[in-house]
């Protein structure tokens, strides 16, 4: 019985983290996209568009790293 408890809890974490970085990692890539687009039209206004693109990819970021909190709490707590 404990050895699927320890089974569920590795399984459950695997899922936090896979399933929470997916939505990061694909908003990143449009991200970058969109702000690549922006710089090829408009190659003057980098300074803006970079600072606004890195602030983007920050917050989208946190997302990822609060889902690595949780499944290092599956794995370690519950």
């Amino acid at each position: 019985m404990e050895v699927w408890l320890g089974v569920a809890k590795v399984i459950g974490a695997g899922l936090a983290m896979g399933l929470g970085a997916l939505g990061p990692g694909i908003g990143i890539g449009i991200l970058g996209m969109g702000a690549m687009n922006a710089l090829g039209r408009n190659p003057e206004a980098r300074g803006p568009i970079m600072t606004n693109m890195i602030l983007a990819i920050a917050f989208a970021e946190a997302v990822a790293i609060y889902a690595l909190v949780v499944a290092i709490l599956l794995i370690f707590v519950a």
